[in-house]
């Protein structure tokens, strides 16, 4: 077996820590296709520049370019205002897929639709009254029982271990995304203060935001960033990420590939711990404000989301707990 280097050694004591506690305004454009008509793959070409203006995540806009050019071939039209019910109907009824997938294909074109109207090209919404029906799942978030069972199969004295625990943690008492968590840097953290100082160059909607954390994860972020500059001089690596690799590069190669995500799919597995992936972490984060009593409207601006709906769809309420909720006030 070979032998870890002494810089992947923590020398720190966790054993304690084994249990964790607006409206839009229509521009009309006129375009030079038949007078005042404009081809789909045009309005495309604009709508995709606007969004690129607006910051919109170029995942987004790939999705935007990907399915409206698959319905255009797909229902053989070229002019925006050639589009009606039917045709979305018609490309809906070709897909060999489930519901759900069915509604977010449906979802982005609609996106799109949107857009269009906004610029004046479309005169009705007609695309409102198409849907697919999906059956909506409650999806649970991560929980504390959650964290203190990864903490206590993984080894804090293990570099990677360690590395992997802040992260979940982190997300879990802060809601921040994973990939807010991979651009986190040194100067992002507030030691005095036990807050996450977070600018909107590193947030999904641009808008920066303050969030607090707890004593624990000062210590384990105090700890991880004092091995990860061990590792950096190791390797000559010149960076100030929070979240490394063994390499001292960041964990996020890409968009879709992430170190940290890997790790918690590879634990979920291992330990069966359903709830500990990114998105149930951050759900967690929100379901146990809302517990603890948390307005929605704080936990909708700590999760960045645009409006309330966003959170409250987010929060997947049980109608049961809907229920003997509204009792209370009965």
């Amino acid at each position: 077996m070979t032998k870890k280097k002494p810089i992947f050694i923590i020398d720190e004591d966790f054993s304690d820590l084994s249990i964790v506690d607006n409206v839009s305004v229509r521009s009309p454009i006129i375009v030079e296709d038949d007078r005042n008509r404009i081809t789909i793959e045009k309005a495309l070409g604009i709508i995709t520049r606007q969004m690129e203006i607006s910051t919109i995540r170029p995942r987004t806009i790939k999705d935007y370019i990907y399915y409206v050019s698959r319905f255009k071939d797909s229902e053989n039209l070229t002019y925006v205002d050639d589009i009606g019910t039917g045709d979305l109907y018609s490309w809906l009824e070709k897909m060999d897929v489930n519901n759900q997938t069915k509604l977010t294909r449906l979802k982005c074109l609609k996106a799109f639709l949107s857009r269009c109207f906004d610029n004046g090209w479309i005169n009705t919404m007609f695309w409102k009254t198409v849907n697919v029906k999906v059956d909506k799942h409650v999806k649970e978030g991560a929980s504390e029982r959650d964290l203190s069972i990864l903490m206590s199969v993984l080894d804090l004295s293990n570099f990677v271990h360690l590395r992997d625990v802040a992260a979940a943690r982190l997300m879990f008492k802060t809601g921040i995304r994973i990939s807010t968590l991979a651009k986190l840097e040194e100067v992002h953290i507030d030691f005095s203060t036990n807050t996450l100082n977070l600018d909107g160059d590193i947030l999904k909607n641009r808008q920066p935001i303050i969030l607090p954390f707890d004593d624990i994860m000062n210590r384990l972020l105090s700890v991880l960033i004092k091995y990860n500059r061990a590792i950096k001089r190791e390797y000559g690596k010149r960076n100030d990420f929070v979240f490394i690799t063994k390499k001292g590069d960041g964990v996020s190669a890409s968009q879709s590939n992430n170190t940290i995500q890997k790790r918690l799919n590879k634990y979920s597995k291992e330990y069966e711990l359903k709830n500990i992936g990114p998105h149930a972490l951050r759900r967690g984060f929100a379901k146990s404000l809302l517990d603890k009593g948390a307005r929605i409207t704080d936990i909708s601006l700590a999760l960045g989301h645009s409006n309330l709906a966003v959170t409250s769809q987010y929060l997947h309420i049980d109608k049961n707990e809907v229920a003997d909720n509204l009792r209370k006030f009965i």
